[in-house]
C-alpha cells in the first residue's frame, strides 16, 4: 500500500543534536549524532517517530586516548576482509582538542545498532601528531575507498585512498576549498553522488557562528579523487542562514533517499539563535531537488514551524 503522503513531522529529529548521520535501512531510519561521552543511536520506521525513539548506546570507550569529546559519528555498510559490514567512524581524544583522531569500530554483521568491536586508528598522518576530525567515506562507482576528513595544518580537508575499512594506504593530499569569506575552517565533508559525479559537500566557518553554511566542491568520477585537481569549487555557498525562518549555522550534514528510493534528503543541524554559541544545535531534515545542470539544489533551511511532508515511501 502506497505511503500517505499527507503524514508530515516537524523539526527537529534530535535537540541537542550536532554533526548528524542518518541512514534507511531495511525499513528503518537510524540516526547518530555526537553526544561527547559515547555514540548513541536511535532508530524508528519513520521520521516523526524518530524524534522521540530511544537513544541506544551503540558505542562507548574507557581507553584514555579515545574516550572523551566523541565527536561526528558515522556509520557505512561497507564491504571489506570480514564481509559486508557496518563500520562505525568517529573522532574522540584524551582531553585537549587537539589531541583529537579518528578512530573506527567494526560490527558483527549487518545491523546498524552492532554489536561494535574497536577496531582501528585510522592513519591520518604519518607520525599521527596532526588533529583529524569529522572523518567519511566515499564508496568510488569502481568500488575503490577513499576516507575524507579534516584536519591540519590549517584544519582543511584532507584525502587518503582505503587499503580497506580501517587502514588508510598511500600520500594523502589537502583539498582547497573554499570558506566564502570565512577563515576558520573547513569540516565535515560529506560526498553526493550522481551522473558521473561526486560532490564533495562540506561545512566552512565557525559552528558556533551563525555564519555556518555549506559549501560544495564537484569532481568527475572519472578522474582521481587523490589529485586535488580533481575538484572543482562551487562558487557560491550552497546552503546558509535564513534569518527569516529562524534559521541560523546550518551545515555539518549528510544525505539519505526516501524509502522508495524517488527522493532525496538532507539532515543537518542548526540553531534559533543568531548569537556566537556551539548551544542549540538540533537535527534537522528536509527534501531537496537538482537542477537543470545537474547540481543538487538544496534551498533554505525550513523554519521549526513548518510541517514537513513524510519523505515517500515512509509508511
Amino acid at each position: 500500500m502506497p505511503a500517505d503522503k499527507t503524514l508530515t513531522f516537524q523539526n527537529p529529529l534530535c535537540d541537542p543534536g550536532p554533526d548528524p548521520w542518518l541512514q534507511y535501512h531495511n525499513g528503518q531510519y537510524y540516526l547518530v549524532a555526537t553526544n561527547h561521552a559515547a555514540i548513541k543511536m536511535r532508530h524508528a520506521s519513520n521520521l516523526r517517530e524518530l524524534r522521540d525513539a530511544e537513544d541506544i548506546v551503540v558505542w562507548h570507550d574507557d581507553t584514555p586516548s579515545r574516550s572523551e569529546q566523541m565527536w561526528a559519528p558515522e556509520f557505512f555498510l561497507l564491504d571489506g576482509p570480514n564481509g559486508r559490514r557496518w563500520y562505525l567512524y568517529y573522532t574522540a581524544c584524551d582531553g585537549p582538542d587537539l589531541n583529537h583522531r579518528m578512530f573506527v569500530c567494526e560490527a558483527g554483521g549487518e545491523d546498524p545498532l552492532g554489536p561494535y568491536e574497536f577496531k582501528a586508528q585510522l592513519a591520518t598522518d604519518p607520525d599521527n601528531v596532526l588533529y583529524a576530525i569529522d572523518g567519511t567515506v566515499i564508496v568510488h562507482p569502481d568500488g575503490s575507498l577513499y576516507f575524507v576528513w579534516a584536519g591540519h595544518p590549517g584544519h582543511r580537508l584532507y584525502i587518503s585512498k582505503m587499503d580497506n575499512p580501517w587502514r588508510l594506504t598511500g600520500e594523502r593530499a589537502l583539498i582547497e576549498a573554499s570558506g566564502f569569506g570565512c577563515d576558520e575552517v573547513r569540516e565535515g565533508p560529506v560526498a553526493l553522488q550522481r551522473d558521473g559525479r561526486i560532490f564533495l559537500v562540506y561545512s566552512a566557518c565557525d559552528t558556533g557562528k551563525p555564519d555556518y553554511k555549506l559549501g560544495m566542491l564537484v569532481a568527475d568520477a572519472s578522474a582521481d579523487p587523490i589529485d586535488p585537481a580533481s575538484w572543482r569549487q562551487h562558487p557560491d555557498p550552497v546552503f546558509t542562514r535564513c534569518d527569516e525562518n529562524g534559521v541560523y549555522g546550518p551545515g555539518h550534514n549528510h544525505f539519505f533517499k526516501s524509502p522508495d528510493g524517488t527522493e532525496d534528503w538532507i539532515v543537518y543541524h542548526a540553531k534559533t539563535s543568531s548569537e556566537y554559541t556551539y548551544e542549540g544545535r538540533s537535527t534537522r531534515a528536509q527534501r531537496f531537488s537538482w537542477n537543470d545542470e545537474g547540481l543538487p539544489a538544496f534551498g533554505e533551511p525550513v523554519s521549526l514551524d513548518t510541517q514537513v511532508t513524510e519523505p515517500s515511501g515512509t509508511g
